[in-house]
């Protein structure tokens, strides 16, 4: 035993311990806690996905002081002599305290974690479904906006269109009234061109017809002449009917020939051919002969078939014929 126990009494109560050690280990535990909490909470940067847990951990308390027992009254003791105390000996510093094991830091609830990752769930699909609507809320807004420029498009479309349908419609009924008016301007000068035409035909057809009339006079005058007679065609004196042909007999031959003239040349002017004709005591005609051409051969040819095709021609009025005669032909008599 030692000197220490030697010399303290065994029925003393040991002294209560000291309350450092507590303190400091309450303070340690506090620490580490707090550096734990902290460590959990930063040690990731990024937050795609965050998740919150609540750490609870108890608390380490210190221990509570041992009970002070009470000291014994002291009791009368016999007088005693005095033992010298023996020399105090130096209290044993006490062993430095072993530190608080370092609790490990407490693991999150799954619940928690899963009901946090359910909300984040949620909210992810709230946000997706946000951002489908917006999006079809701005493909609408777009797709009215295009059907709007369309209609708008298709209307002034229809409305050039229209106009210009008008634009021709007008320029069409503005030709049609033009050409109409050119036409009616045509037939004006057509109408008067017509009719001076018609005057200048039926002035001609007198002055023909007067040329013919004079012509045929002269004819007759020389066929009365040829056939010995001294009379004029107007005379009515027996002589001259029986000397010559009567006055209607020149008309009566031209009547017999001209249907048989077959002429479809188409010339200038008024060409004349005179032909001389010899008759039998029947009336058939036994000879023909150009005198003066028309200088139309075609005209010429054209009588001269005429008279073959006739090939008799009538007497006269008293029954008798007439000897060798000439007859002119115009083209147009």
């Amino acid at each position: 035993m030692s000197a220490a126990a030697l010399g303290r009494d065994p029925f003393m109560p040991r002294p209560p311990p000291g309350r450092g050690p507590a303190l400091g280990l309450a303070l340690l535990a506090h620490g580490l806690l707090i550096a734990a909490l902290a460590f959990g909470v930063h040690w990731r940067n990024s937050e795609p996905t965050t998740m919150a847990a609540e750490l609870w951990s108890a608390i380490p308390q210190a221990a509570a002081p041992r009970a002070v027992e009470p000291e014994p009254a002291p009791t009368a003791t016999p007088a005693e002599v005095k033992k010298p105390e023996p020399p105090v000996k130096a209290t044993e510093p006490a062993p430095p305290s072993r530190p608080a094991p370092r609790s490990a830091p407490a693991l999150p609830d799954p619940k928690i974690a899963i009901e946090q990752a359910r909300r984040d769930e949620t909210k992810r699909l709230q946000a997706e479904q946000e951002q489908q609507r917006q999006m079809k809320l701005a493909k609408a807004v777009r797709d009215k906006a295009d059907r709007q420029k369309a209609d708008r498009e298709k209307a002034d479309q229809e409305k050039a269109g229209q106009e210009k349908a008008e634009r021709e419609r007008a320029e069409l009924e503005k030709a049609t009234r033009d050409k109409l008016r050119a036409k009616e301007a045509l037939a004006q000068r057509k109408t008067a061109t017509d009719q001076a035409d018609a005057a200048e035909r039926v002035k001609g057809e007198q002055a023909a017809a007067a040329q013919s009339a004079a012509i045929r006079e002269a004819n007759l005058k020389r066929m009365l002449g040829q056939a010995g007679a001294t009379g004029s065609a107007t005379d009515t004196g027996s002589a001259a009917r029986s000397s010559g042909p009567s006055a209607s007999y020149a008309g009566r031959i031209m009547a017999r020939i001209k249907p048989n003239i077959l002429f479809s040349d188409t010339v200038d002017g008024n060409p004349m051919a005179t032909v001389e004709v010899k008759l039998a005591a029947d009336g058939t005609i036994v000879g023909k002969r150009l005198v003066k051409s028309s200088g139309v051969k075609s005209w010429d040819d054209a009588v001269m078939r005429a008279i073959e095709r006739t090939e008799m021609l009538p007497r006269d009025t008293d029954g008798r014929v007439p000897p060798p005669f000439q007859i002119d032909f115009r083209l147009r008599d």
